[in-house]
């Protein structure tokens, strides 16, 4: 399992978890630390063999996580990269497509083997908070300051749903069998039916939720200013179980390496990370027989984090031939290019 955390001091962290060979226990290996960006870090996402991470210096920043090398950057962007999502098919671990939104919202979309821009598209009339990619890599949700969802049609690269929900959204994720959808809203997560957008339940957090990250068996972890990472039963809208006072500051980021992402021997591993600078492992399985759950190892930054993504890089296929050398050349003379209208490539 790989991590990477994002700062506002323009530092990117990387971290491989290793087991200790001495004890049965884990530590969190630091794979890389520099300043990736000129400016804060807002977003991060990965996948299989490669990560990437947003700022508000307007670029993307790609990682190849087993050499713990760059891969270059992306700017097509003109405004602040807020959000970042991979698209993996089932069938494969490395992904295929990366979607990234700006403070503009604006939503561009990539080919990831190699990383070419395919289309831009106009989503929201301002910021866009968040996005989510539907499993089959076909939809994707985003919701932004103008309070609005919107959906995007991702074959055919334009905007396809878009509708006021009276209230700014700060956060979209699909489920693991994408049924159902969440969307929160200050201290509120909505449940809502994927086919028709039906609100089944909401979840009444304490405070402002920050953060979530979907798990098995239709549950959603979720983190933010109560400094807990809360694991919610989305079929009843009740607390399956919580790990209270995980951090000594805000969470800012929930990954859960599930058997849909590639930790099939790992499957009850949780990692977040708090605004104060520490990245912390958890066994989900201790935190529902303790009362007090100690992690599984931790990592300390002394950096303001804000942004965490995680993956399995134990093996990885593709589906055309593409070596490091070659993704590094495809993002070598980059073009900056314009926006142009809703639909339309920049």
């Amino acid at each position: 399992m790989s991590l990477v955390a994002g700062s506002n001091e323009r530092f990117i962290w990387g971290f491989k978890l290793k087991p200790v060979t001495t004890e049965q226990s884990l530590t969190l290996a630091p794979l890389f630390s520099y300043p990736s960006h000129q400016s804060a870090i807002l977003s991060a996402a990965a996948a299989g063999p490669i990560a990437a991470s947003g700022s508000s210096d307007d670029t993307i920043h790609l990682y190849d996580l087993p050499s713990a090398a760059s891969l270059g950057s992306l700017y097509q962007h003109t405004a602040s990269v807020t959000a970042l999502s991979f698209f993996t098919p089932a069938s494969l671990s490395f992904p295929r497509n990366l979607i990234s939104a700006d403070a503009e919202g604006y939503v561009c979309i990539f080919d990831a083997d190699p990383f070419v821009h395919l289309k831009t598209v106009r989503a929201h009339k301002k910021r866009i908070n968040d996005l989510a990619v539907h499993p089959s890599g076909k939809l994707a949700l985003s919701v932004g300051r103008d309070d609005c969802l919107a959906m995007l049609n991702l074959v055919r690269g334009r905007r396809s749903f878009y509708c006021r929900l009276g209230k700014e959204a700060s956060l979209v994720r699909y489920g693991l069998d994408a049924e159902k959808f969440f969307m929160a809203t200050e201290e509120k997560v909505g449940v809502h039916e994927t086919e028709d957008a039906k609100l089944v339940t909401e979840l009444q957090c304490p405070n402002r939720v920050l953060c979530a990250a979907p798990g098995e068996n239709g549950l959603l972890f979720t983190g933010g200013e109560d400094k807990n990472i809360t694991a919610w039963d989305t079929k009843t809208g009740k607390v399956a179980y919580c790990i209270e006072d995980a951090h000594k500051s805000r969470v800012k980021g929930i990954v859960v390496l599930t058997k849909s992402n590639g930790g099939v021997d790992d499957p009850y591993l949780l990692a977040s990370a708090s605004s104060d600078g520490v990245v912390r492992v958890w066994d989900v399985r201790n935190s529902m027989k303790e009362e007090k759950a100690n992690p599984l190892a931790e990592a300390s930054t002394n950096a303001r984090l804000t942004c965490l993504a995680g993956s399995s890089i134990k093996s990885f296929k593709r589906t055309r031939a593409t070596s490091q050398e070659d993704q590094t050349a495809a993002l070598k003379n980059p073009k900056r290019k314009s926006h142009s209208t809703s639909g339309e490539e920049s």
